[in-house]
């Protein structure tokens, strides 16, 4: 059974950086396609970005420029290192594994951006 559980969320200031963490248990992560998804209050989950088993990675509008995606195997983790955050990236950050169709999700890490 999937277990993914995200890490590293919190209040930052404008400007400012976060690195979310998401641990992987329950799968083989190395074959698995990680992703950060976020949800705002009252909006629709939303694509941050993705990292294909190969290491090749995709980015949604809310974070290109400015979150980078990456994943350590040995670890079974995914990160997202978030720079120059907005007031506007404030949302719950989710973790999502992708095998063939087969989905799961991690329960949230808060991030808040103060102006």
């Amino acid at each position: 059974q999937v277990q993914l559980v995200e890490s590293g969320g919190g209040l930052v200031q404008a400007g400012g950086s976060l690195r979310l963490s998401c641990a992987a248990s329950g799968i083989i992560f190395r074959l698995h396609t990680m992703g950060w998804y976020r949800q705002a209050p009252g909006k629709q989950r939303k694509l941050v970005a993705t990292i294909t088993s190969g290491g090749s990675t995709y980015y949604g509008d809310p974070g290109k420029g400015r979150f980078t995606i990456s994943r350590d195997n040995a670890k079974n983790t995914v990160y997202l290192q978030m720079n120059s955050l907005k007031p506007d990236d404030t949302a719950v950050y989710y973790c999502r594994a992708d095998y063939a169709g087969l989905i799961g999700w991690g329960q949230g890490t808060q991030v808040t951006v103060s102006s």
